[in-house]
């Protein structure tokens, strides 16, 4: 059977192929896509969620824009890694799958409330929505079964030495969310970095032959040239698709239960996620933290999915 999810993302080059691989897997029921300010200006990750779905052939699932800007900060784009309209690379089709009129929240709202099961949250962004929810839906909580999301980091940063993007993005939203007891999985870059786009890998999506992974060749093209004038890493992490990953396959990554905080104050760490991973707090712990990835299992499913797509 299935499970009902929600995708809140900012797509993004990884965001896209999280939301395919949620597509094309049978054991995942997309019931609607939300989108933040992240990886680029709201305006430009909202079109490509859309493109995302055209280019999979996939209609029916409604998408709603959600915040163009963090609780209590600006929005700081990542045009450093997407480009400018966060999905640099190849020419971007315009999209016919339509936009929903409600917003985020309200979306987010009706579709838990209409669903007969828990519903999973999946965010491969920062986390202002899911934070408005839980704050602004208090009654509705329970009927969320799990977060997964792709953020944070036991160790190194990406924007900086310590903070990792999604959390440094809105830290004051992951607080919220780590605060909230909902049960939550983060996905860090100490795993995504383990998620590497070698040229095995881009032949092996390319070979699919259909025109999602055409698309999508392009897009990691791009993404690993970013990644290398970047960060010197020429095989570049393919982070999002991870928390889908482990929601179709939970043995495809092993998981530590800690105790976890985000530093929301701070002239170098504001947006690190603490993770205490050896008790030093003698705190409980408050999430599954995602530590080591099942490499080809996790890029057959990827590609499972994009052949299941047009």
């Amino acid at each position: 059977m299935s499970v009902p999810v929600i995708i809140d993302c900012d797509p993004g080059h990884d965001d896209v192929f999280a939301i395919w691989l949620a597509l094309g897997n049978p054991l995942i029921d997309v019931r609607a896509i939300t989108t933040v300010s992240g990886n680029g200006l709201l305006k430009y990750t909202t079109h490509n969620a859309r493109i995302a779905l055209t280019v999979a052939g996939v209609d029916g699932i409604p998408i709603a824009a959600g915040a163009a800007d963090p609780l209590h900060r600006p929005s700081r784009p990542a045009t450093w890694i997407h480009g400018e309209n966060a999905l640099g690379g190849p020419e971007l089709p315009e999209p016919t799958v339509p936009l929903d009129e409600r917003g985020a929240l309200q979306l987010i709202t009706d579709t838990i409330t209409g669903s007969d099961e828990q519903v999973v949250l999946v965010p491969t962004g920062p986390l202002t929505n899911i934070a408005t929810f839980l704050t602004e839906r208090p009654e509705l909580v329970s009927r969320v079964k799990e977060i997964i999301w792709m953020g944070g980091s036991t160790g190194r940063g990406n924007v900086g030495a310590y903070p990792e993007f999604n959390a440094w993005a809105d830290p004051e939203a992951a607080d919220i969310v780590l605060r909230s007891g909902v049960p939550l999985t983060m996905v860090g870059l100490n795993i995504t970095h383990q998620a590497l786009i070698t040229e095995e890998v881009i032949k092996r999506i390319a070979d699919v032959g259909n025109r999602t992974s055409a698309f999508g060749v392009e897009l990691l093209r791009y993404f690993c040239g970013t990644y290398n004038k970047v960060e010197g890493m020429p095989e570049g992490p393919l982070h999002d698709p991870i928390t889908v990953a482990i929601l179709i396959d939970r043995t495809v990554a092993s998981i530590q239960r800690a105790h976890v905080d985000v530093e929301t104050t701070g002239e170098h760490t504001a947006g690190a996620t603490c993770v205490d991973l050896h008790n030093m707090l003698n705190r409980d712990a408050n999430v599954d933290v995602a530590m080591e990835l099942d490499v080809d299992r996790f890029w057959d499913l990827v590609i499972e999915s994009i052949t299941a797509l047009a």
